[in-house]
């Protein structure tokens, strides 16, 4: 399942559905089926405009990331943090050494920061090697270094090094938690991310604090053309689509009870 929802998502994103699209539409021309190529080839053109050249993608991803807001008050005490990976470019750290991170680096940031506040939770750091080859270390076990250089110690430290998906995160988790007498914990994730992981947190019947990080969005965008920042527009729509799919993915999978939890 996890190989087969990467090679889909390799087709299926914004850019990629945009080559294929225009690609079998070149391809149904040469074969004399001029309606069929112009329909795909149009397809194609379409979605490559919205994601260049509006607000749709980035609007998406918005909506995602105000789903679930930080407690406030926030909690008194906190007997862990859960934190989940995606946020280490291990095949750079592989190559180079050193401690390298992607877009999500606030997932890690955000959890050092919890750690201060709460210096008796455990930290549970969430994360195997999502790679085709799985010839990598997972964030589970580069976190270890990175933790300890902010002076986390390495007794507080939990690593589940197994899973791939979001949904291996949560099963996972559930397991260490429970063999760890751990309850009331915060859930530290991407802002977009949040929905789906506390559908699937919940579904599992594990109690979390939803504690969104690393926001890609202002919170004040409206639907409309954009033609100053076309790239940063392609990249917020692939994460939105992806974010969406996996949301509809899950539910019809049975795995979470609703397309968006609410808070």
């Amino acid at each position: 399942m996890f190989l087969i929802s990467k090679i889909f998502w390799l087709a299926a994103q914004p850019l990629s559905f945009s080559f294929f699209a225009a690609l079998a539409g070149l391809l149904a021309t040469a074969a004399g089926l001029r309606r069929t190529g112009g329909f795909l080839g149009g397809l194609g053109a379409l979605v490559l405009f919205v994601s260049l050249f509006t607000t749709v993608g980035p609007y998406a991803l918005q909506a995602l990331e105000d789903r679930f807001a930080r407690p406030s008050p926030s909690p008194a005490t906190l007997s862990c943090i859960i934190v989940l990976g995606g946020a280490f470019e291990n095949e750079v750290m592989a190559g180079r050494g050193g401690m390298e991170f992607n877009q999500a680096a606030d997932r890690f940031i955000e959890t050092v920061a919890l750690a201060k506040r709460y210096p008796e939770a455990r930290i549970l750091v969430s994360g195997g090697d999502g790679s085709f080859s799985g010839a990598y270390a997972g964030d589970a076990e580069a976190s270890q270094g990175f933790l300890a250089a902010f002076g986390v110690g390495g007794e507080r430290l939990i690593r589940e090094e197994q899973s791939r998906t979001t949904f291996e995160n949560a099963r996972n988790t559930k397991d260490l938690l429970a063999a760890n007498g751990l309850s009331n914990c915060a859930l530290v994730t991407s802002a977009f991310h949040m929905p789906r992981s506390v559908g699937l947190f919940r579904a599992l019947d594990i109690p979390i604090i939803p504690w969104p990080t690393d926001y890609r969005t202002s919170g004040k965008l409206g639907l409309s053309f954009d033609f100053t920042q076309p790239s940063l527009n392609a990249q917020l729509t692939t994460t939105a689509v992806r974010e969406w799919i996996g949301l509809l993915a899950y539910h019809l999978a049975g795995r979470t009870p609703s397309i968006l939890p609410a808070p």
